[in-house]
């Protein structure tokens, strides 16, 4: 069984590869292992690229015969990450999101070599999580209990050409889209949830720099 090792932004990522993820993988002999970036015992959150080096070297190389990979939020991401400043001035989503790995992979491989990365792969969640769940807006609202607001979260998915582009700041978010309307969302317990009553189906067809992230390791199995 090949084993991928995900290094999570926050509890929310934690327990959609857990819950959502794991068991599709491990239908094709991939065992992926979600942990919270930082220290055992740590909730997450605070992603700068010193804790990410650290977490990627400890796993690439205490556990040599795995792969590893990331899984954090764009919308998070400090300014002094590697590249986030110049993904800033991009102008489309493919394009920040490959300027923002490339530097954040580049800078990986100056410390770490080359023996260690080619069992890295590299993904950033544009713009953040919940930009996932909006995949299929009417299971989202009715996933949070909030049926009402589907045709409100339509409106929002409608206004943009994949749930990936939804944007980034403090008001435009998707998960601050969401808080607009339903102040009680809280994202580790209603995450899974919406992806779980969504389908990974519908998120993959909906959403493909999330599809493509999956299909590099589902290929190590080949």
């Amino acid at each position: 069984m090949i084993r991928v090792h995900v290094i999570c932004e926050g509890q929310t990522e934690e327990t959609f590869v857990a819950e959502v993820l794991a068991e599709a993988f491990a239908q094709k002999e991939i065992f992926l292992m979600p942990a919270l970036i930082g220290k055992p015992g740590h909730k997450g959150g605070n992603l700068r690229f010193e804790r990410l080096l650290t977490d990627v070297r400890n796993r690439l190389a205490g556990d040599r015969d795995a792969w590893c990979t990331t899984f954090f939020d764009y919308y998070g991401l400090p300014g002094g990450f590697p590249g986030k400043v110049a993904a800033e001035t991009m102008r489309t989503t493919d394009d920040k999101a490959v300027c923002l790995l490339q530097a954040m992979t580049a800078e990986l491989r100056r410390h770490l070599g080359d023996n260690h990365m080619r069992r890295f792969i590299p993904y950033v969640q544009m713009y953040e999580f919940e930009g996932l769940l909006f995949s299929h807006p009417e299971r989202l609202a009715d996933a949070i209990g909030q049926p009402a607001l589907n045709q409100e979260f339509r409106r929002i998915r409608d206004a943009f050409d994949s749930p990936e582009s939804i944007n980034n700041s403090p008001m435009t978010a998707p998960s601050k889209r969401i808080l607009n309307h339903f102040e009680g969302y809280d994202k580790p317990v209603y995450g899974s949830i919406a992806a779980l009553e969504i389908g990974l189906a519908a998120i993959r067809n909906e959403c493909p720099r999330f599809d493509e992230w999956l299909n590099r390791i589902e290929a190590l199995a080949q």
